[in-house]
């Protein structure tokens, strides 16, 4: 229906379980239809990518895999295209592979599998507009179509849908985003505070070098005064030093750039995973480029001042052999540079400072569960257990608990599905029951939905509030049951007691899978899901658990695909490998990966954060330091320039600290003023910051 594209391809996150020779393995996959590689100018490096005979229900089962698994599981086998691979249970013929420099949009990691969209077996996904996953797309505008336009087309197309289908499409609108902006993610604000910084460090660098030249130009007067009385001309002289300003300046760029070199190494190993592709991050030709710009540049305007300096020196005063070099006008330019640098500095280090205090204020959050001593994993059953009857699955769930459980130290274990804390999302729409139900269901509320055991409460030690959690009696034969968290309860219930309401899952009558009406029996402290960092700007805050034994039969052979298992030891000497041997005692064909700590998720949640703080810190003390040298240099030298009006006043009879307080008076100047400018840069600069810390600590 638009007019904007020249082509658009869907694609969704898929995770798969492999089998090749018998040995089982978990893959990052992806489902993505038919041209998607080809809006994205991705050619295979064998074979083939999908055609739209492959991308239809029915076709025969077909795979992309990527150049890093060819390498890594088929020993780079030259005939591996039209190799059978078991995936999820069905063979599938590999048809290309696609090299490991593609980042596939929004992954943090290599996707390892490619598989057809139109090609899943799911009868929901074409018999119900409103079920299935949530679904992504990536577009090629055609050529003269600008962005806007863009947007108000699919606004038209957004309209369209509702008018056709109000029951599913109403109030949905179609978001635009550039694909840059999507690969570039949530660092852009980070990368500008470091470039800010880089900046900074640059500018003071800078600033030294055009103190040490004012200097130096200082002492080479009689050398410029002597050439020009023989005849040199003043442009010449002014040549000379802009060259040797802007030498100086390219030999310290071609050094940074191999100290960069060594940098990128040490920032790669500390980098957080949250950054997309963090293999691209390196020296090449635009920074190249960039650096010798920066370096001519810098060369020219700090090379600027002793130059025209020294074409304003007069021929008689720099041929007398005076020695009246007192420090007055003619060292001003140095004095200003340097309270500049000291105040750009102290910019720096009070935005450091700054930072610092918001992480400590974010790590004295609540994030509502207490993370020590948790292990989480995912445990994927075989494609066997999954086609077991609903009954044979519950009790094989069962057996997993009992086999963690009964290793010594263990404290708790509960098995968990769709959401999990600062790991994954799922969200539910729902209503409650007795009040009047809106006519479309993109008008319904949507709550995260946790699946879990009654034990999750101990794993996790979240906070109960009122009423009671879910318990072993919450069974498939027993009243269907829910818990809420506070947020919940106090957005739909204000100065209300929930307990005892129901909901309403019956969002979609032809369902098979829907869950009938639970009762509301207790509440819980609401969870960070999102972060510590971003929970709170999150507009869905609304969380809800419901028991694993109730879920329904017809959905329990899904729900068994992926599987979380939270586990909480009274010691902290028991392993992930120790876990996964006893759950593959129960079933040799079990995958048990993604091993985490529950620390870990909460620290990844502020990794880039930590990330730009460290940084930041590091450019900050280089500034110090260099300011500190500067400040050294500039008292240095103008004390050796004064040195015969030092011994003078001595002789006259000025004791040694009278001369001292006289230095540090006019460097204490200096520094007193370099402080006030950079306070209140640093209060220009940083003002919404402060009062995102105090807003944040008081929360």
């Amino acid at each position: 229906m638009n007019r904007s594209f020249s082509s658009i391809a869907g694609y969704h996150g898929a995770d798969v379980n492999i089998s090749w020779n018998g040995e089982a393995e978990h893959l990052p996959g992806e489902m993505i239809s038919a041209g998607l590689f080809e809006i994205l100018g991705i050619n295979p490096i064998a074979g083939r990518t999908f055609s739209k005979s492959d991308d239809r229900l029915g076709a025969e089962p077909t795979i992309v895999i990527s150049e890093g698994l060819w390498k890594r599981k088929f020993g780079s086998m030259p005939n591996i295209v039209g190799q059978i691979l078991t995936v999820d249970g069905t063979p599938r013929t590999i048809i290309g592979i696609v090299s490991s420099t593609f980042h596939f949009p929004l992954a943090t990691t290599i996707t390892d599998i490619y598989e057809p969209m139109g090609n899943w077996n799911e009868p929901q996904f074409y018999a119900n507009r409103a079920a299935g996953a949530v679904w992504f797309a990536v577009g090629r505008l055609k050529p003269g179509v600008t962005l806007e336009a863009a947007r108000a087309d699919m606004q038209r197309v957004s309209h369209q849908l509702a008018m056709n289908y109000p029951a599913v499409n109403s109030s949905v609108n179609t978001n635009l985003v550039p694909l840059k902006e999507v690969l570039v993610g949530d660092m852009r604000p980070a990368l500008l505070v470091l470039q800010g910084a880089v900046l900074f460090v640059l500018l003071i660098a800078c600033v030294n070098v055009a103190n040490l030249l004012l200097a130096r130009s200082t002492s080479r007067e009689r050398e410029f005064a002597i050439r020009l009385a023989v005849g040199a001309g003043k442009i010449r002289i002014v040549r000379q030093l802009l060259t040797e300003s802007i030498l100086l300046a390219l030999v310290g760029g071609a050094l940074g750039l191999l100290v960069g070199k060594f940098g990128i190494v040490a920032a790669l190993t500390v980098l957080p995973q949250t950054v997309l592709r963090p293999d691209e991050i390196g020296l090449n030709l635009p920074v190249l480029v960039f650096t010798f710009s920066v370096s001519l540049v810098a060369g020219v305007l700090f090379g600027v001042a002793p130059a025209f300096k020294t074409r304003l020196a007069e021929i008689g005063s720099a041929l007398k052999e005076s020695g009246r070099t007192m420090a007055g006008s003619r060292h001003g330019n140095r004095g200003v540079f340097v309270v500049l640098e000291l105040a750009m500095a102290l910019v720096l280090l009070i935005g450091a400072g700054l930072m610092i205090r918001t992480l400590f204020a974010l790590w004295a959050v609540d994030p509502g569960f207490n993370p020590h001593r948790v292990m989480t994993f995912s445990v994927s059953p075989s494609a066997s257990l999954r086609n077991q009857k609903p009954a044979a699955i519950r009790s094989f769930l069962r057996q997993m608990d009992g086999k963690i459980a009964s290793i010594p130290g263990v404290d708790a274990v509960s098995l968990g599905g769709y959401a999990s804390p600062m790991n994954g999302d799922q969200e539910w729409y729902f209503w409650f029951v007795g009040k009047p139900k809106p006519a479309h269901v993109n008008d319904l509320p949507m709550a995260l939905a946790y699946i879990v055991e009654p034990d999750y409460l101990k794993a996790l030690q979240l906070h109960l509030k009122w009423g009671r959690f879910l318990t072993n009696t919450d069974n498939e034969l027993s009243t269907k049951v829910v818990v809420i968290d506070e947020a919940m309860a106090e957005r739909y219930f204000p100065g209300q007691n929930p307990i005892g309401q129901y909901l309403d899952f019956d969002t979609d009558p032809q369902n098979p899978a829907r869950i009938p009406n639970p009762q509301i029996v207790g509440i819980v402290a609401h969870v960070n899901q999102w972060g510590l960092a971003s929970d709170a700007s999150n507009p869905l805050q609304a969380q809800m658990y419901l028991p694993i034994a109730q879920i329904p039969d017809k959905e329990m052979s899904s729900f068994g695909q992926d599987i979380r298992m939270y586990v909480r030891t009274k010691r902290s000497d028991i392993s992930f490998e120790s876990l996964r041997r006893q759950l593959l005692s129960l079933d040799r064909g079990l995958v048990v990966f993604d091993n985490q700590s529950m620390e870990q998720n909460l620290a990844r949640s502020i990794a880039s954060k930590r990330f730009t703080v460290a940084l930041l810190m590091v450019f900050a003390g280089i500034a110090l330091v260099l300011a500190s040298v500067g400040i050294y240099g500039v008292l240095a030298h103008l004390v050796g320039q004064r040195r015969q009006e030092i011994g003078i006043r001595m002789a006259l009879g000025a004791a040694p600290g009278e001369v001292l307080r006289m230095i540090l008076v006019g460097g204490g100047g200096m520094i007193l003023a370099g402080i006030g400018v950079g306070v209140i840069l640093a209060l220009r600069a940083h003002p919404f910051h402060v009062k995102h810390v105090i807003r944040r600590k008081t929360h």
